[in-house]
């Protein structure tokens, strides 16, 4: 039996707008201390000591994973040049292998249908990542860009986990590495439309993406800054029109926009600006030829709360008079993008909570009706993806929903076909129809109805009485959490839990209101949404607090950590993923990575005492309770971690321990943000935190588990 570690305590003081906070823990921000590794390291292993029971029970959960995963498989190709581009996975290899095959012509736009056992005829492989990540623990691809003619791969890896990225160009023709190298990016590298240059971003001290420069293909001068932004609660990035006639460079905070633009044709020339930032209007640009004439489509907020798309021309945006409204501001729709080809605009918006798209044609007199594309289920998500070519006369789109495996269509815009390309390969015998999928409402205290969308196995869950029920949540940054199939989930819908999403204020579901009102100093109506929701399942005899458990991610594990602290009753487990647990003090130090940036989101507590007050009054780390019989905890988290550092999940495990609660911290050693990298890892990773689950549900059957 491995004892429970107890973090010793160092006590430092923290002062701001007179109120003195004691921080026992805070020591554990000191990574490199090895008194902090050693802490992480017992955690560990309290952890696996505390799970042994549940290891054969993890390697049947993995096992069911990877039986329904067609392991040697390839992706759709994406046709981009001369070239159909896609990327493969093999049986027993842990990463993506990237490949290309050459069209068979111009008019070619039909993809190639392609084994996954053979290569295509004319196959090149571009980057293997099993061969890249060798030596490796972590590897994450950061950019992946070919130049117009073909001929030069730039591609940007991670091996440490830290987001910290480095570019290289490769010779396509040779299959070798040019010399060129630079250290330290940040994802999104780009060939300009000639090829003679790549654009690409690094970040500051605070890990914010904050400067564009150009690279000369080839030249050992020194690479040139074409664009810093100072103001620090601004990210910047760097593309290029799929018309292939703009370089662009997006500016962007929580509540504020911007975009340059450049002639392609003049890559060395000065970017011009748009719209010049106004504070709390946000826009995105999208470069469109219309009856003839260069346009750009502008999507912004300025007096429209969920947005509208508007046309203008290319050559004088801020124009007055040649201005058009194309799709006007609705209460009921949230309008989140366009995309312009040679012959129609793509829309993407959102309505009754679901992502949708509809198609807009271009004729000689401009742009035609609305259409929106239509689907069956009554929960799904649907949106266009991997269209690169301006010219293209096919719309490529996914389509997903909580019952229905990810399917990959082409889309004729021509005469409204439908083409299934590819839908994902369960295997084991997997039928939709042995699951259900349902859309619930919970009433909040003040009255708002909160969507619950629900998917369980038919014969798994009794029409009557209570069932097991993991609530998932996220609320926040307008993230939606939308219908989407998952294999892994199916290990615990077969066991007879129900799967809830809790789609709570903060997130984006409902539009932009539903997002204003669940950030700031609303933020309380995220976690109180979660609470009415779990109420309500449980109100509704769907399931009681005994049979609950509780997970969410990142600003998600925010949340959990909140709702652990107001109900601890309400959940027999809680499950939270990189959590951002210790807010209040991660918000109060501009000089962590991305700590100003995040005071739109929010607030400044650092200048703002009515700020600091709220926020301080629904920090899990500060309010944990004395007294209280909380749930059973797991917390996961990374070492390298740059977004939600690992030192919030430690300080928050030490605190628990304090007052007796139930915790386990797990801590993978070697990774970042989104965890262990390597598709069998990941599995590994989330065959652990499902057993965990099965276990505090009661549902753990030691015969099968062994």
């Amino acid at each position: 039996m491995v004892p429970a570690p107890r973090a010793p305590r160092k006590p430092v003081t923290r002062s701001h707008h007179g109120h003195d906070f004691v921080d026992d823990y805070e020591w554990l921000r000191e990574k490199t201390n090895p008194e902090v590794t050693a802490y992480l390291e017992a955690e560990n292993a309290h952890t696996e000591a505390e799970t042994a029971h549940l290891d054969g029970l993890r390697g049947t959960v993995f096992d069911e994973i990877k039986s329904r995963v067609q392991e040697t498989d390839l992706g759709v190709p994406v046709r981009e040049g001369a070239y159909w581009y896609y990327s493969r996975t093999a049986e027993g290899k842990q990463y993506g292998i990237h490949c290309r095959a050459p069209i068979s012509g111009p008019d070619d736009w039909t993809p190639p249908q392609l084994s996954a056992d053979e290569p295509a005829d004319g196959e090149q492989i571009l980057l293997d990542g099993n061969v890249e990540a060798e030596g490796h623990d972590f590897f994450s691809i950061g950019s992946f860009d070919v130049s117009p003619d073909g001929r030069l791969l730039a591609y940007a890896v991670d091996t440490e986990g830290d987001e910290r990225y480095t570019l290289r160009l490769r010779d396509l023709d040779t299959g070798e590495n040019l010399p060129d190298e630079v250290t330290e990016t940040a994802p999104g590298a780009v060939f300009d439309a000639t090829g003679h240059y790549v654009f690409y971003p690094t970040v500051d001290e605070s890990w914010r993406p904050d400067t564009i420069w150009r690279h000369e293909v080839g030249s050992s001068a020194d690479d040139v800054v074409v664009f810093t932004e100072t103001d620090d609660r601004y990210w910047i990035g760097v593309g290029l029109t799929r018309s292939r006639q703009y370089l662009v460079i997006d500016i962007g905070s929580k509540i504020t926009s911007e975009t340059w633009l450049l002639d392609a044709t003049d890559p060395t020339g000065e970017f011009r600006v748009v719209w010049p930032r106004r504070e709390g209007v946000e826009y995105e640009v999208e470069h469109a030829i219309v009856a003839g004439s260069d346009r750009l489509l502008i999507i912004h907020n300025d007096g429209a709360e969920n947005f509208e798309l508007v046309d203008v021309p290319a050559d004088d945006p801020r124009s007055s008079t040649d201005r058009q409204t194309i799709i006007a501001h609705r209460d009921d729709v949230r309008l989140e993008s366009v995309d312009a080809f040679a012959g129609h605009l793509v829309v993407g918006y959102r309505r009754e909570a679901l992502p949708r798209f509809a198609i807009v044609p271009l004729g000689r007199d401009g742009y035609g009706a609305v259409t929106e594309v239509e689907f069956d289920e009554p929960l799904f998500a649907a949106g266009a993806s991997g269209n690169p070519e301006f010219a293209q006369p096919t719309v490529r789109f996914g389509y997903t929903s909580f019952v229905t495996p990810s399917a990959v269509y082409d889309l004729d815009v021509r005469n409204g076909e439908r083409r299934l390309l590819k839908r994902q390969n369960v295997l084991g015998g997997y039928d939709p129809a042995d699951y259900e999928q349902s859309r619930e409402w919970a009433t909040a205290a003040d009255g708002t109805l909160i969507p619950i969308s629900l998917v369980w196995r038919r014969d798994a869950v009794p029409t009557t009485g209570p069932a097991p029920v993991h609530l998932y949540g996220y609320g926040s940054y307008e993230h939606s959490i939308d219908p989407g199939f998952s294999v892994a989930r199916l290990s615990l819908l077969d066991r007879g839990v129900v799967f809830a999403v809790a789609h709570v204020r903060g997130g984006g579901e409902l539009g932009r209101r539903w997002y204003e009102q669940g950030k700031t100093l609303t933020k309380r109506n995220t976690f109180t949404d979660f609470v009415d929701v779990a109420s309500h399942l449980i109100d509704e005899g769907r399931t009681t607090p005994e049979l609950m458990v509780a997970e969410g991610g990142s600003a998600g594990g925010l949340l959990m950590g909140a709702v652990a602290n107001l109900a601890p009753e309400k959940f027999a487990g809680i499950v939270a993923a990189v959590p951002f647990v210790d807010a209040l003090t991660s918000i109060l130090d501009p000089s962590l990575p991305l700590t100003v940036i995040e005071w739109d989101e929010w607030g400044d507590p650092l200048h703002d005492a009515e700020v600091y007050e709220y926020m301080r009054g629904y920090s899990p780390y500060e309010n944990v309770r004395e007294g209280v019989q909380y749930p059973r905890i797991l917390a996961v988290t990374s070492l390298n971690d740059t977004r939600v550092l690992y030192v919030e999940p430690a300080k928050w495990t030490a605190r628990l321990r304090d007052v007796g609660a139930p915790v386990l911290l797990k801590t993978e050693m070697s990774a970042g943000h989104g965890g262990v990298s390597g598709r069998y890892e990941s599995w590994r990773e989330r065959a652990f935190e499902i057993a965990w689950i099965v276990d505090v549900l009661g549902l753990a059957d030691p015969a099968r588990a062994s």
